[in-house]
């Protein structure tokens, strides 16, 4: 199985949530989030960076 990772550039306020939740999948990109992997092998920490996100901006959807 696997899952697309997404990040709304926009909607994304620069707050570090999803980075304190999956450090190894998210990164700070000046102000804003980035994500490192779009294409994941397993949901692990990226469903919680989704689920720890104020502004809700974090998809993770399974390909």
């Amino acid at each position: 199985m696997a899952f697309k990772v997404e990040i709304d550039k926009d909607a994304c306020i620069g707050c570090g949530a999803c980075v304190a939740a999956c450090p190894d999948n998210f990164e700070m990109d000046a102000d804003k989030a980035k994500v490192k992997n779009a294409q994941a092998e397993e949901e692990g920490c990226n469903k919680a960076a989704a689920d720890g996100c104020p502004v809700n901006c974090i998809k993770v959807t399974e390909v």
